[in-house]
C-alpha cells in the first residue's frame, strides 16, 4: 500500500510539473486552437462559395446548349409546317413548337437564376478571401509562437512524459481511474499531503483519527470534504529525497 501511495504522489509532482509549464504557455494554446477552428470554418465556407460558383456556371452553360439545341428544333418544326398536307400534322407541329418554346421561356429563367446565383457566390467568395488570408497570417503567426515556447520546454516535457509512462503502468487502474477524475473536478491536484492536521486542498481539518491512520501508511484515504487522496508526510519527504 505505501508503494501504492508513493506512486500516487510522484504521479501528482510529474503532472503538476506539467501544468506549470502549460501556465507557461499562457493562452497561446487556446488562441491557436480558436484560430485554428477559425480558419477551418471560414476556409469551408470558402470553398462552399467556389464550389456553388462554379456548378452554377456549369448549369448554366448546360443551359445554354439546350436552348440553343430547343430552339434549333423550334425553326425545324416551322421548316417542316411548310411541308405537310394535313391539319392534324399542323396541329401536331404546332403543339411540339409551343411546348418547345414553353420549355425555352423556362429555361430562359433558369439561366437567369444560375447566373444571378454564380454571380453572387463570386462576390462572397471574392469579399471572403481576405479575411480567410488575415485569418491564415494570425494562425501562422501564434503557431510559430506556441512552437517558439513548445521548443523551450521540449527536453523538460519528454523528460516528465517518460517518467510519467514508467509510473502509470505501476498504478493499479481503478486507482488510476480515480485518480483522473478527482484531478479533474479539483483543478489539478488530486493527491495532497496532510500539513498540521489539514488537508493541503481544502484546507479543512482531518479528524485526530484519520490523522493517525493517515502516518500509518497503510491504506488510501481520502478527505472527507474535498474528496482528495491524502498522503502523509512521511511519503511526501520520501519523494523529495529521490529528486
Amino acid at each position: 500500500m505505501e508503494n501504492k501511495l508513493r506512486s500516487l504522489y510522484a504521479l501528482q509532482q510529474i503532472d503538476s510539473n506539467f501544468d506549470e509549464l502549460q501556465d507557461l504557455k499562457g493562452d497561446l494554446p487556446r488562441i491557436v486552437a480558436d484560430l485554428q477552428e477559425r480558419v477551418r470554418a471560414q476556409e469551408a465556407k470558402l470553398h462552399e462559395l467556389e464550389a456553388l460558383a462554379k456548378n452554377s456556371l456549369i448549369r448554366r452553360d448546360a443551359v445554354d446548349l439546350e436552348i440553343i439545341s430547343s430552339k434549333e428544333k423550334v425553326e425545324k418544326y416551322k421548316e417542316q409546317q411548310f411541308q405537310i398536307k394535313t391539319n392534324k400534322q399542323y396541329d401536331a407541329l404546332t403543339r411540339e413548337i409551343d411546348l418547345t418554346q414553353a420549355r425555352i421561356n423556362a429555361l430562359q429563367k433558369e439561366m437567369d437564376v444560375v447566373e444571378g446565383r454564380a454571380s453572387v457566390a463570386k462576390e462572397d467568395s471574392e469579399a471572403l478571401k481576405p479575411a480567410v488570408e488575415e485569418l491564415q497570417k494570425e494562425l501562422q503567426e501564434r503557431q510559430a509562437e506556441l512552437n517558439l515556447v513548445n521548443k523551450e520546454h521540449e527536453d523538460e516535457e519528454l523528460k516528465l512524459k517518460h517518467e510519467r509512462e514508467k509510473l502509470v503502468v505501476r498504478i493499479d487502474k481503478n486507482d488510476l481511474r480515480a485518480y483522473e477524475r478527482i484531478r479533474k473536478a479539483m483543478g489539478g491536484k488530486a493527491v495532497v499531503a496532510v500539513r498540521r492536521n489539514a488537508c493541503g486542498g481544502c484546507f479543512k481539518r482531518v479528524t485526530p483519527q484519520a490523522a493517525v491512520e493517515l502516518r500509518k501508511n497503510s491504506k488510501l484515504m481520502t478527505c472527507e470534504h474535498c474528496g482528495r487522496m491524502l498522503v502523509s508526510d512521511e511519503i511526501v519527504e520520501s519523494y523529495s529525497t529521490k529528486l
